[in-house]
């Protein structure tokens, strides 16, 4: 009986400092901070894309605290918790009834903006839980042209909270694989494409008024098969961000994985976008 409390008792020991080195570890190399971080995926998905992304975070002891905010197709907001009030590098992952732009198929340029409405109502949600100086907006796919048409929308609206970091995963800011402008080249130095398709076009306004206190970061994907792109993104479509932001953002990297594990839906649980994620936005 003695020999049992005694194992009882060192095994309590033994849990109680790991939790107090993984709790130090976490203070150490991560930013303490109440900034949500909005995960916002792709045509056709759910939050279920974000989850791999948002687990290897707190698996990593970035954060704690994970939420989902489902959005209806009328933009209506509701979260499946509240995020606590000491929440460190909160989590916010999105879930969008609309997930494919109902109504927006003969006019997807259009349907973005429409699409940036749903991340605006998110923020504003998230407003009414606790007031945030800062959010950071990750994207996947098509996340990432709502995400930029909310940016591009609203960038005269200082009730809104500053957008600290921006991460576009696998983002197709000039088209899609087999689209007319979406292989055109881009300049090495400058990101601008030879030709620029509409949705692209309606976005250039934020060479003059991105904000010029977001970090950026810019990942994308090239599955080594000879078309240049994850199957779906182009390269050349993915870099073409850099125009649109680099000259006035206050930091812009980009990041391109290759091999299997970058095709398209597979950069959303990938090992290597995890750590450069929460390397990004999170580590000291």
């Amino acid at each position: 009986m003695k020999k049992i409390k005694l194992f009882l008792s060192l095994a309590i020991s033994l849990l109680t400092i790991v939790g107090l080195t993984s709790k130090a570890h976490a203070v150490t190399h991560y930013v303490q901070s109440s900034t949500p971080t909005i995960f916002v995926h792709g045509w056709g998905s759910s939050s279920h894309a974000e989850e791999k992304m948002a687990n290897a975070a707190r698996d990593a002891g970035a954060t704690k605290t994970i939420v989902r905010a489902n959005v209806d197709k009328n933009g209506k907001v509701t979260f499946n918790r509240r995020i606590p009030a000491n929440a460190v590098n909160p989590i916010v992952e999105v879930s969008l009834e609309d997930n494919k732009l109902s109504g927006y198929q003969n006019n997807y340029a259009q349907g973005y903006h429409h699409g940036g409405t749903y991340v605006k109502n998110v923020v504003l949600a998230l407003e009414k839980q606790h007031y945030y100086q800062q959010i950071n907006l990750v994207g996947h796919s098509m996340g990432n042209l709502e995400i930029i048409n909310y940016i591009n929308d609203n960038v005269n609206n200082k009730k809104l909270p500053q957008v600290a970091h921006l991460v576009a995963i696998a983002g197709h800011y000039n088209g899609l694989a087999g689209e007319s402008d979406a292989d055109a080249k881009v300049d090495a130095q400058t990101g601008e494409p030879e030709q620029k398709e509409s949705a692209y076009r309606e976005l250039l306004g934020l060479r003059q008024t991105f904000p010029k206190n977001t970090e950026v970061l810019n990942i994308y994907g090239d599955v080594e098969d000879g078309s240049h792109s994850d199957e779906d993104v182009p390269v050349n479509s993915a870099k073409s961000l850099k125009y649109l932001v680099a000259s006035r953002a206050k930091s812009y990297q980009e990041i391109e994985i290759r091999g299997k594990n970058a095709q398209h839906s597979k950069l959303h649980n990938n090992n290597q976008v995890n750590h450069a994620l929460i390397k990004f936005l999170w580590e000291k």
